[in-house]
């Protein structure tokens, strides 16, 4: 038999994924616990229609983050820091802190999607990525001051 899976089944199938497994599994697993429905017209076209939405609202959220990659290039932060002597910079600057200056400038970025590309504990500009979008990816600068 058949089935398509409507939920992701660990070492089985993953959400869309059709494939043909034995009845007695299918009937008294995988569709009597909500995992598959059996393969037919109506699945398929149901199947199909979930398919191209999907891709729709991939494209957008797509589009979306490509347009905040472009605001977000041009963006310059600044970390005002103590310094000691020879402008030694104390401590550094983390994610966190980068997250809380996007949100002042209107931005919400999740602290998963920056990344540090190296360790800003000295006086200057660096680099930080954001992952906006598999595939779209932001670079800010951080300029630290003391």
């Amino acid at each position: 038999m058949e089935v398509i899976f409507i939920k992701d089944l660990k070492n089985q199938g993953k959400k869309g994924e059709i494939k043909k497994v034995k009845d007695g599994y299918a009937e008294n697993f995988l569709i009597k616990n909500g995992y598959a429905v059996i393969k037919n017209k109506e699945n398929m076209a149901k199947l199909e229609k979930e398919k191209q939405a999907k891709a729709a609202s991939d494209a957008k959220n797509k589009k979306e983050a490509e347009e905040l990659k472009k605001e977000l290039d041009k963006l310059v932060l600044e970390f005002k820091v103590k310094t000691g002597e020879g402008d030694k910079v104390f401590g550094s600057i983390s994610i966190k802190q980068v997250k809380d200056a996007l949100a002042k400038e209107g931005y919400k970025i999740e602290k998963s999607q920056i990344e540090l590309t190296t360790s800003m504990a000295s006086l200057g500009f660096h680099r930080v990525d954001i992952n906006l979008y598999p595939g779209v990816k932001a670079t800010i600068k951080a300029h630290i001051i003391k």
